[in-house]
């Protein structure tokens, strides 16, 4: 189960197609340009254990570049490119990456790091800028016969965290041969068909972990991943038409801007094909999706899991029907819902959702924060830190998020990052980010300000702070918006009470997840 066995029996099946474009890698060349890459890992000096970092838009080479990393024994982090140079900097210097493949289309950023990261190795796809030597030409020069001591590597990504940064999850290397079993491939061929027949259509940025998994699972089971350079609301259901795709991997926000475009547009395009549309990374609006299953047929799937892969919940589209808003059932890891002494509540009760007897991680460089996602006294059960409640037949249903982490279009946000920088303005006294609804993306980030000067609260000072944000930060992660308050509600330690501010937005719902 693996491309370099697929190669073998079928060399010319197309692994790889650039859904925009046409272009098109066979598995034979999939296959050579892996080999091509780990040899080239094996020239620069890494070893089995060491690491490289990819900082690239969605292209031809991506995935056989994991791939060569995979078959080389490394760790490989994909890093967002959405982020600005400094956060590229600190995941970079965190995972300890020895060369960094960046693509020509971030060459800004990239541009950027050439100072600051002279332990780096630095390469470039579809061109070069000054500092970056040519990918294209550095394989070019390598043999593409597997090299001698391949062993498994595995993605190292990083999840969400509440303190400001992201943490890696790294976990052990296996040490086993390259093909070796697939946990991943005998779950979702069980839940979703994947199979060497599979057409599997990803929208979403590889950087992520699911689009990542998933289509690099296609490929272990041998089938064909078309791969969009980046979402379109239609053109998503043209490929589907034009490549005849039967499975694919969604967020909500894909699912409202389809639904949104006009009756004469969305309807007009075969989606018949379809037969297995997974979606996850924030919660669906049970109205979205119900008009989903209306239109698609009950081929919508979800599951509930994390980068951390300590637990995985699913639920199918008859079983939602009949229990909506749930995010299924345990399939992987036994559920338990706790209190905040970590006492075990009844059904329909909300607490930290737990998963027991599944698999154990660590955050990289971070022991505090992988002791606080254990239970006080199981310290083999573990926590993304979300909460929700259990119903009497095991579903388990959201209701909050880990730490007021934001989920905005499928994307983590970590508020503390924008409140760190706000604070440091001069005008700003106190300062608190939150997710507030969003009907198109789930939630959008909005700061909270208590201005130093009363008499400065009012759009000019708003303007001027979103600008700082984005200064310093990706867009993505800055504030759409800035409220002003008088005072921020503080208890005489200095706790901030960010449930009190972030209810006035949400109001009162059973769930304060959109």
């Amino acid at each position: 189960m693996h491309p370099a066995t697929h190669a073998q029996s079928q060399p010319d099946k197309v692994a790889l197609v650039m859904a925009e474009t046409g272009e098109t890698l066979t598995y034979r060349e999939l296959d050579a340009l892996s080999n091509q890459g780990a040899q080239l890992f094996r020239k620069l000096g890494l070893k089995t254990g060491d690491s490289i970092a990819i900082f690239m838009e969605n292209n031809l080479l991506y995935l056989p570049i994991c791939w060569a990393a995979q078959r080389a024994g490394l760790y490989f982090t994909c890093i967002s490119s959405r982020l600005t140079a400094g956060e590229v900097e600190y995941i970079l210097g965190d995972c300890n990456a020895k060369v960094l493949i960046a693509s020509h289309g971030l060459a800004k950023v990239a541009g950027e790091l050439t100072d600051t990261l002279k332990w780096l190795q630095l390469f470039m796809v579809g061109g070069t800028i000054a500092g970056y030597r040519s990918l294209e030409n550095a394989l070019a020069e390598m043999p593409a016969t597997r090299i001698a001591d391949e062993t498994a590597g595995l993605d190292m990504l990083y999840s969400s965290g509440t303190t400001g940064r992201p943490k890696g999850v790294r976990s052990p290397l296996t040490g086993q041969k390259i093909d070796e079993p697939s946990p991943l491939l005998g779950l979702v061929s069980m839940l979703f068909g994947f199979s060497a027949d599979s057409i599997y259509l990803s929208p979403a940025p590889l950087y992520h972990a699911a689009p990542l998994r998933y289509c690099m699972t296609i490929h272990r089971a041998g089938g064909t991943v078309v791969a969009m350079e980046h979402f379109d609301a239609e053109a998503a259901l043209r490929f589907i038409e034009t490549y005849k795709a039967d499975c694919s991997q969604w967020v909500p926000t894909m699912f409202v801007r389809m639904l949104k475009l006009p009756d004469a547009v969305r309807l007009k395009y075969d989606v018949s094909s379809m037969k297995s549309a997974i979606h996850a990374a924030a919660p669906c609006p049970i109205d979205v999706k119900r008009r989903m299953i209306e239109w698609w047929g009950p081929v919508i799937h979800e599951y509930y899991a994390g980068t951390e892969g300590n637990g995985f919940c699913y639920v199918g589209s008859k079983d939602w029907l009949a229990h909506p808003g749930t995010v299924g059932r345990a399939i992987f890891g036994e559920l338990h819902i706790c209190g905040e002494n970590g006492e075990e509540l009844p059904v329909g009760e909300e607490g930290v959702i737990y998963f027991a007897g599944a698999t154990t991680f660590q955050y990289h460089n971070d022991p505090k924060k992988t002791a606080e996602s254990r239970h006080p006294a199981h310290p083999d059960w573990s926590t993304l830190g979300d909460v929700g409640k259990l119903d009497e037949e095991g579903y388990l249903y959201l209701t909050d998020r880990k730490a007021f982490m934001i989920i905005s279009g499928g994307v983590n946000i970590y508020p503390q990052e924008a409140e760190n920088l706000l604070i440091s303005h001069p005008k700003v006294a106190d300062v608190a980010v939150i997710g507030v609804p969003n009907e198109e993306f789930g939630e959008e980030v909005k700061a909270v300000v208590q201005p130093a000067q009363w008499s400065e609260a009012g759009p000019s000072l708003a303007e001027e702070l979103i600008a700082y944000c984005r200064a310093s930060l990706s867009p993505i992660k800055c504030p759409r918006s800035v409220d002003f308050e008088r005072e921020l509600p503080r208890h005489p330690t200095g706790k901030l009470y960010k449930r009190l501010i972030r209810d006035r937005y949400w109001g009162k719902r059973d769930s304060r997840i959109v």
